[in-house]
Formats: C-alpha cells, sequence, structure tokens
C-alpha cells in the first residue's frame, strides 16, 4: 500500500516534527504519514530517518530545522537525557505555543524537568507516553496516556488519532500519564520474564516447550502475547519489537518510581536482574524476550 506524501495533506491540518526514528519514532511517522499530516523527521543517526523520505517525509539535518514553523513536536527517543539534549538543540527553533507532545518513556523526575524546561519556552507541554511496539507503531494502533492543558486538545487530536487506537486522557498536570505507563510496562515486564521462565523450566524438565503452549491453549490463561513472544524464542526470530536494553531502562524507572513511593516490587527487581544478565551477554538489541537466554545454563 502507498503511503500518502505530505504534499497531499489536507488544508489545516497540523505541521509535525518527529524528533527520534528508531523502532517506536519511525513506526509513529509513518501513521502520521498515511493520515496525510505534513511530517519532518529529524534522527540523531541521519540514515534511521532517510527511509522515510520516500513515504513523503521531510528529513531534516538537525533538530532546529526539524522543528521550525512545526505546530506539534513529536519525541520519541530512548531516555530523559536524551529528550533533554535534542530540546537543547532544537530550542533555536521553538516558538512560544507549540505543543510538545512528549511520547518517549523517561521517568517521573525527568518528566518533571522536562515540563519545567517546556514552560520556561512557552512550549505546551503533553505527558504521551505510548503503549505498545514496532507493529502496533507502524498500524497507528497504539494506546496514548496524556497528560496536559485540555486547551492543547484539537490541535493534537489529529496527531493523536493518527498514532493511536485509543487516547486516555490522564489529567490537566503533566507527570500523571508517566506514572501509568510505568503501572503499564510493570505489566508487561513481569509477563515477558513469566514467558521466559516457564520457557527455561519446560526445557530443564526435558519436555518440549511446545507442549506447554499446547496446554495453555485456548484456555483463559492463554494470550496471544505468550504464544507470539514463545513462537519468537523457539524460531531464533529475536528482531525486536520492543528492545531488551530499552525494557531495562524502563525496569529501572519502576524500580526507582517505586522506592519514592514505598512500595515493594519484588518481582519487577528480579526481572532487572534477569535483563541485566540477558544484556551483558550480548542480547540487549535484541527483543526482550531474549530475557529467555538469563535463565539457560552456562
Amino acid at each position: 500500500m502507498t503511503t500518502p506524501h505530505s504534499a497531499d495533506a489536507a488544508p489545516g491540518t497540523p505541521t509535525v516534527a518527529v524528533l527520534g526514528t528508531g523502532i517506536m519514532g519511525s513506526g509513529m511517522a509513518l501513521s502520521l504519514l498515511r493520515a496525510r499530516l505534513p511530517v519532518r523527521v529529524w534522527n540523531r543517526t541521519r540514515a534511521k530517518a532517510e527511509p522515510l523520505a520516500a513515504h513523503g517525509a521531510t528529513v531534516a539535518g538537525t533538530a532546529e530545522e526539524a522543528v521550525r514553523g512545526a505546530d506539534v513536536v513529536l519525541t520519541v527517543l530512548n531516555d530523559g537525557r536524551s529528550v533533554t539534549e535534542t530540546l537543547t538543540a532544537a530550542t533555536p527553533g521553538l516558538r512560544p505555543g507549540q505543543i510538545w507532545l512528549q511520547c518517549s518513556t523517561v521517568g517521573i523526575d525527568a518528566t518533571a524537568d522536562l515540563a519545567h524546561r517546556a514552560s520556561g519556552l512557552g512550549l505546551v507541554y503533553l505527558d504521551a507516553p505510548v503503549s505498545g511496539t514496532k507493529q502496533p507503531a507502524e498500524q497507528g494502533a497504539l494506546t496514548v496516556f496524556v497528560a496536559g492543558p485540555s486547551g492543547a486538545r484539537a490541535t493534537a487530536l489529529p496527531v493523536l488519532e493518527a498514532i493511536g487506537q485509543r487516547t486516555l486522557w490522564v489529567g490537566d498536570e503533566p507527570g500523571a500519564a508517566t506514572r501509568l505507563k510505568l503501572v503499564a510496562n510493570t505489566w508487561v515486564i513481569n509477563m515477558v520474564n513469566s514467558v521466559a521462565e516457564c520457557l527455561n523450566l519446560a526445557e530443564g524438565l526435558g519436555l518440549d516447550p511446545r507442549l506447554f503452549l499446547d496446554a495453555m491453549k485456548g484456555g483463559p490463561l492463554d494470550t496471544p502475547y505468550l504464544q507470539g513472544k514463545s513462537a519468537a524464542v523457539l524460531s531464533g526470530d529475536l528482531g525486536p519489537s520492543f528492545a531488551l536494553s530499552t525494557a531495562l531502562k524502563d525496569t529501572r524507572l519502576i524500580l526507582d518510581a517505586a522506592e519514592a513511593s514505598g512500595v515493594r516490587l519484588d518481582l519487577v527487581a528480579a526481572s532487572a536482574e534477569r535483563f541485566t544478565r540477558a544484556e551483558a551477554a550480548g542480547h540487549g538489541d535484541q527483543d526482550m524476550i531474549a530475557t529467555y537466554y538469563a535463565g539457560r545454563a552456562e
């Protein structure tokens, strides 16, 4: 299917600057283009942004160039430090009143800092982390958690509708959406490690893991996630829909938030240990189900 070019955009649609075109950012940019929104893209490694030009995006040489004149600035970067550095680089091209849709998962402290920086620049800050991985990003099927001024909703709506199948407005103050994202990621992180450990134990007991999957199939404890992640391990196809190193980063953000709020998360702490071992063994760039390798005897 051919993706519409930005030149075909309907009058009055917001111009979007996408800063960060990794796994998620590139998929979200494609969804924006499919919705006929004018899109500019920038990535620190330009080669990762250039393929989007064939779909109608304008590839900018600098973050400043990308944001200049844009109505909505969308950041999809790895961590708080990357977002801060990119915002600093983009600052000469920013103007008061621009909407900043901050979709990176950066944690509670970094979100507060970024909201403060946005206020100083006159930007309208929307704390907007997303739930989903590569395929939903490419299909415009993410769930977007948003917290920020209600007055920004009308301008942001075409962007949110393009990248997500559902937008959940969490509150008017930035930070609420990030807190919800950390809770949602806790579920995902514990689940992926549960899948990995079941496969590890089945093999350790001399069973074909497919017997376990067949036992669960069609029952109340079966999920597409269990079957899909298990299939990735058993086929050896660990191309990342969500990289293990990113999952480890998010796990640490969850543990930091839990400690600050007086909550003990034993399962997440164990997940952090598994991710750390798998990353040290060279699996950081693979899909997070590569945590499977942390449970195998050396």
